[in-house]
């Protein structure tokens, strides 16, 4: 198999869960895209070297946590979404996933992105703690406290809170 087929292999296979990823970080679809697409850009332009590298996937992760971050320095993030969100019709299932959504993006987002990143790939990601901290470029005890501190932070949350005890988790 060629690099380029290796790489679109790669890219058909874990191309899901890396946008589940990114949306979690950006709690946007449009840059959780973008995110993505920047993370497998710089990747495939590395994708000759990536035996050295060893895991694909955790190199990915990497660019896309870096990238996150470096984004999040800018002054001007795009638009601003309002408070408060039209009343609502009818109740349905739909709606709920989007209100659960709503609810995990939106305590998230009262997370420092560093302490974002961390929750994103260490429990929706599902990464051991060291594996967070080689993603994050960053010691395994920072992974602990930040994690600790992003969990505390989160139990404050009153959405999050309500969505918990309605037995329906992100």
């Amino acid at each position: 198999m060629d690099e380029r087929e290796e790489f679109s292999s790669f890219v058909a296979l874990s191309a899901r869960q890396l946008l589940r990823s990114a949306w979690l970080l950006t709690g946007d679809w449009a840059l959780a895209e973008d995110l993505v697409q920047t993370a497998l850009a710089a990747t495939w332009a590395r994708w000759s070297r990536m035996d050295s590298v060893g895991c694909p996937e955790a190199y990915v992760r990497r660019v896309m946590v870096t990238t996150f971050l470096r984004w999040n320095k800018r002054r001007w993030k795009g638009e601003i979404a309002t408070e408060l969100l039209p009343e609502r019709g009818r109740e349905d299932k739909q709606l709920a996933d989007v209100e659960l959504r709503d609810a995990v993006s939106g305590a998230l987002h009262v997370l420092s992105p560093k302490q974002r990143a961390i929750v994103v790939l260490r429990y929706f990601g599902d990464l051991s703690e060291a594996q967070t901290a080689v993603a994050m470029g960053c010691a395994v005890g920072t992974v602990k406290s930040q994690s600790a501190k992003a969990l505390a932070r989160l139990h404050g949350v009153p959405g999050l809170a309500d969505v918990m005890t309605e037995g329906r988790a992100p």
